[in-house]
């Protein structure tokens, strides 16, 4: 039990050390230097030596309690610039991911609603020209095949897909799969996995995935956990940006400094997005069935997931029993936990 308490507070202390202290010692330095340098100096490297230099001597007079007194102050800022990085990356993260948009205060809401209906007329009129594309290569498939006709079948020739539809699709798929419901990618293509289960398999993940994740191998919850947490990483790293941010008052190059954080915390916000929806699908179309055989509701002969297993699972977990599910039937989707 003591060699177990001993790794856990290593690796507490190791993450602690690791995504408070020292992204906070580096903003802390940050601020000293842009309180040395300001505007009028912003790159002056000597000044900012000599400043150095001038602080290092007076803790050396101060003694072993002035360097005390230094660390510790370091240690306290730094944990408060990275508990400040925090907060705002969970704000980051709130927004980004957009799951409850509809509720949110009405100068946000009203916002939202806009993103969201451009991000809609945008789809839509990419997913339009994909489609006149997909009948262009229909077009031409046709023709291929009546100038050079397949021996020995009679069935339809599927569409030759080419570089032009290749790109039409990527229009459309780069803004969203399905149509936007959520003012940011990042919330469509986690909010996509919903709807793809939900219309290929009439199961709800929002009422499925608690019970799944406890049937889930220890493995494949290590990956959901890791990609999890490297989402809340990413948008920590925005948070980061907005304090580099507030730097720009009193120190021009600090904006730089913000620009490049925010770049490559959309860059990774959006990976660790892809990534987590990802394993989430991949994992209710693998286990899914497995949960549903052992609850019961799943004949033993059924060798993949369907969409009467998938509704019944739904059922059963909504408290309501089972059901037949036709092509009408309409699951209500929730979003992803």
């Amino acid at each position: 039990m003591g060699g177990l308490l001993a790794t856990l507070s290593g690796k507490l202390a190791e993450r602690w050390l690791s995504l408070l202290v020292l992204p906070g010692a580096l903003f802390v330095s940050t601020v000293a230097a842009a309180r040395m340098l300001g505007h009028g100096h912003a790159l002056d490297l000597a000044l900012l030596v000599r400043q150095v230099k001038h602080w290092t001597t007076a803790v050396k007079v101060a003694g072993l309690p002035g360097l005390a007194v230094a660390m510790a102050a370091l240690l306290l800022a730094s944990v408060a610039a990275g508990l400040a990085a925090q907060a705002l990356g969970s704000a980051c993260e709130y927004v980004v991911l957009a799951s409850r948009w509809e509720t949110w205060p009405p100068p946000l809401r009203q916002l939202a609603r806009r993103c969201v209906d451009r991000r809609r007329r945008r789809w839509e009129r990419e997913r339009a020209a994909y489609e006149r594309e997909w009948d262009a290569a229909a077009r031409r498939t046709a023709l291929a095949a009546l100038s050079d006709p397949p021996a020995g079948t009679a069935d339809p020739v599927p569409v030759r897909r080419d570089a032009l539809l290749d790109v039409a699709y990527q229009r459309f798929t780069r803004i969203s799969e399905f149509e936007p419901q959520r003012p940011t990618w990042t919330g469509d293509r986690i909010h996509a996995v919903t709807v793809r289960l939900d219309r290929t398999y009439r199961l709800d993940l929002g009422v499925v995935w608690p019970s799944l994740w406890f049937t889930l191998p220890e493995a494949e919850r290590t990956e959901i956990n890791a990609a999890r947490e490297a989402l809340t990483r990413a948008t920590t790293l925005a948070g980061w940006s907005l304090l580099y941010l507030l730097l720009t008052a009193s120190w021009w190059p600090g904006l730089v400094i913000a620009g490049v954080t925010a770049a490559t915390a959309w860059h990774r916000t959006r990976d660790a997005a892809a990534t987590y929806a990802q394993l989430i699908e991949a994992s209710t179309q693998l286990h899914a069935r497995a949960l549903a055989r052992q609850l019961g509701i799943c004949p033993e002969d059924e060798e993949c997931l369907t969409p009467e297993t998938g509704w019944d699972l739904t059922r059963f977990l909504q408290g309501r029993g089972q059901g037949t599910v036709s092509a009408n039937t309409q699951v209500s989707t929730t979003s992803l936990p």
